[in-house]
């Protein structure tokens, strides 16, 4: 017997029509989609071509939500349901990558979290698959796994599946990852689809399970902290992040490394069994080099759990970081098909804002939708979404690639003097992160307004300030357009007064 059915609340907005739409794609941005659009009355069906245990095992790694994503969540009645399996962070801990060495912490400040209105989350990527694609179908949308997509006819607005059955719909929604062929739909003479950008460096995703967290004195000190504290090392042309997570009460870890002395046969590929002499490598990197000593015990000691944390892994895959450019064109010239998420804007491998901008695309592809009158407006409404998506998009890419230079920042006068503030801060019981703390506090307040973007009230301002006025313009041009009648009605003047 499964579980209960979610009890989600409905949107107050509901559209003057509904219509029928069809999302290619069944990953986290495609059920958000989903479950965004059958909040508003929509008719929704998803075709996702793995089954859910395939999805499973490819999403068997640690994920993060910052909380600009985490509110919207909230706001759609997920809240008790993601506490089950995510944790939240109070704050971060920096360290060197190479020594192990302590440079600062810096608490999350509560009052702009509560400004905001959601929390910095840490899980299983399964796990909120898993609650999507569960709070989808009790929502209402028709959810097809394991059905393969063969071509899409985008004037047609239609799907082929490889069985040779046709689906028509009024919107085809291409949810799909950044190497999909979907992601030509728009215009296959999109500049940005021939990008070959090299990778900038290398991921590798660690997932490490409680018991071995346990069972190692220097390990459990990271994994049984009274308050979850998200840990950072910074070092030459690496850096790592790592934070408990929920539900399969495991331990998280991502290792961004530029040096690695074992390509693989496709760099573009994510290989999610690594070889162990990958691993081996990847620990010795992890090793503290000669001419970097750090004074007392505390250095060693920290050193070591990130290398045992790579040890003790039940999960480990790898794959490249690329910069790779968003699309220009996200909407087909039919007005009737569209890309949303990573195809649409990729984000390099391990962004924290990774899965946000996709559900950040849903809630405001649905809002837009919550206000859909008629039929002709739907090609407008695409169009809105990617003029009100776009700028936000670049500046999360943009933010997200000076931190990830920031953080692999190689040895130099510059990383000396960034990691001397913190120092120097830490020193004196400061948050690292704080104002006055040089160019990583700059990023650190770059953030936080990142965290500050509303998706909803992006859309429900468009709609107040553009769209009603497009359609009271439509309204008054019809209206232009009807024959007047003019009654006319003789009138007698009297000029006696001018005699």
């Amino acid at each position: 017997m499964g579980p209960d059915p979610l009890c989600l609340p409905s949107t107050n907005d509901k559209p003057g029509i509904l219509i029928d739409f069809i999302i290619v794609g069944g990953g986290i941005t495609g059920l958000a989609c989903a479950l965004a659009l059958r909040r508003t009355g929509h008719r929704v069906i998803v075709l996702e071509k793995l089954v859910e245990e395939e999805i499973s095992i490819l999403g068997d790694g640690g994920s993060r939500l910052p909380p600009n994503a985490s509110k919207i969540l909230f706001q759609w009645g997920l809240e008790a349901a993601i506490r089950e399996f995510a944790v939240s962070s109070s704050g971060v801990e920096v360290m060197r990558y190479d020594t192990g060495e302590l440079l600062g912490t810096h608490p999350w400040e509560e009052e702009i979290l509560r400004e905001v209105g959601g929390e910095y989350l840490f899980y299983h990527h399964a796990d909120l698959w898993l609650l999507l694609l569960r709070a989808a179908k009790d929502a209402g949308a028709d959810l097809r796994l394991g059905v393969r997509v063969t071509s899409v006819d985008e004037d047609d607005c239609s799907v082929k599946l490889s069985g040779g059955d046709v689906l028509r719909a009024d919107v085809v929604v291409a949810a799909v990852g950044p190497l999909s062929g979907l992601r030509t739909a728009p215009s296959s003479n999109d500049n940005c689809l021939h990008d070959s950008t090299p990778a900038y460096c290398r991921l590798y995703s660690l997932l490490v399970p409680s018991h071995i967290m346990l069972q190692d004195h220097l390990l459990s000190q990271l994994y049984m902290r009274p308050s979850p504290s998200t840990f950072l090392w910074l070092g030459h042309r690496a850096s790592a992040l790592g934070s408990r997570v929920g539900g399969v009460d495991a331990f998280m870890v991502h290792i961004w490394v530029s040096d690695y002395s074992r390509p693989t046969s496709d760099e573009n590929e994510w290989i999610a069994e690594a070889d162990k002499t990958d691993w081996e490598d990847l620990i010795n990197y992890c090793e503290p080099r000669s001419g970097k000593v750090c004074p007392g015990d505390n250095c060693l000691r920290l050193v070591s759990r990130l290398q045992r944390l790579v040890q003790g892994a039940n999960f480990r895959a790898f794959g490249p970081v690329q910069f790779v450019p968003k699309l220009n064109y996200w909407v087909h010239h039919s007005g009737r098909m569209a890309v949303v998420g990573e195809a649409a804007h990729p984000l390099p491998a391990g962004s924290m804002q990774l899965t946000a901008l996709g559900i950040e695309d849903a809630a405001v592809f649905a809002k837009l939708f919550s206000h859909l009158m008629s039929e002709d407006q739907i090609s407008t409404f695409l169009r809105a979404f990617q003029d009100l998506r776009e700028a936000r998009c670049t500046r999360v890419l943009e933010s997200e690639q000076r931190s990830l230079i920031s953080r692999m920042m190689s040895d130099s006068p510059e990383q000396e003097e960034r990691d001397n503030i913190m120092r120097e801060r830490h020193s004196r019981g400061l948050g690292v992160l704080g104002s006055g703390g040089g160019k990583l506090a700059e990023q650190w307040d770059e953030v936080k307004e990142l965290f500050g973007y509303n998706a909803e009230d992006e859309a429900d301002d468009w709609w107040v300030n553009w769209g009603l006025l497009r359609e009271r313009a439509k309204q008054r041009s019809i209206g232009l357009d009807e024959p007047i009648h003019i009654g006319l009605k003789a009138v007698s003047i009297n000029n006696d007064d001018e005699e």
